[in-house]
């Protein structure tokens, strides 16, 4: 249900929305596997770059696998992207589900790796090959032992997100009421994982 706006959360000049839903009572181990479900519900991510003189610059990326709270994808060395890595690791990803509203802001750091890393293979999955090309030489086939195909990995030191806690239906009901009433929507949990809670769910293969 909806709950009001008080005095003292606009004095203190607190976002509501988020006030109201934070949630830090849920145990870390389930926070990372709630994290971890909606993560591996959608696959596909944003995964945003610092480009010199031009600034974040995303697109959308399959994840390739997902290491705990880290993620590893496939790529063209080619790309910009790569250019972008060299001269700034810090990253961006972003997960959306605009069927439930789940959503997930990560920042990390990014490492990459030549076609020489044995994790390509181990990750590589039929269907990759449509975004690389065949050029037809025995070498450049798009294929795991292809020199183009490397492997950029995000290791995760700050998480956000958003779990929603409602229906499609009770959703838009919940919103529908907030806004006829003035109170603040209350539809899911938001959380945060900072380092140390990462480290730790790393460590411990949580």
């Amino acid at each position: 249900m909806p709950s009001p706006l008080t005095r003292e959360e606009v004095n203190s000049k607190i976002d509501p929305s988020v006030s109201k839903q934070y949630d830090s009572e849920t145990p870390i181990d389930q926070q990372f596997t709630d994290l971890y479900a909606i993560a591996d519900g959608l696959q596909s991510s944003l995964l945003t770059t610092i480009r010199p003189s031009v600034g974040p610059v995303s697109r959308s990326m399959a994840v390739a696998k997902r290491i705990g709270p880290d993620f590893l994808y496939l790529a063209n060395f080619h790309s910009q992207k790569f250019s972008d890595l060299a001269q700034d690791k810090t990253v961006q990803i972003t997960f959306q589900d605009s069927s439930s509203q789940n959503w997930i802001s990560l920042t990390g750091e990014a490492t990459t790796a030549s076609n020489e890393d044995p994790r390509i293979k181990q990750v590589y999955s039929k269907g990759v090959n449509a975004w690389f090309g065949d050029l037809k030489d025995g070498v450049h086939t798009g294929g795991p032992e292809d020199p183009r195909m490397a492997l950029i990995e995000v290791k995760s030191k700050y998480i956000s997100y958003w779990k929603s806690e409602r229906t499609k239906l009770g959703f838009a009901k919940e919103v529908t009421q907030a806004s006829i009433t003035g109170e603040v929507a209350e539809t899911g949990v938001q959380r945060e994982l900072k380092e140390a809670d990462i480290q730790r769910a790393r460590e411990s293969g949580i």
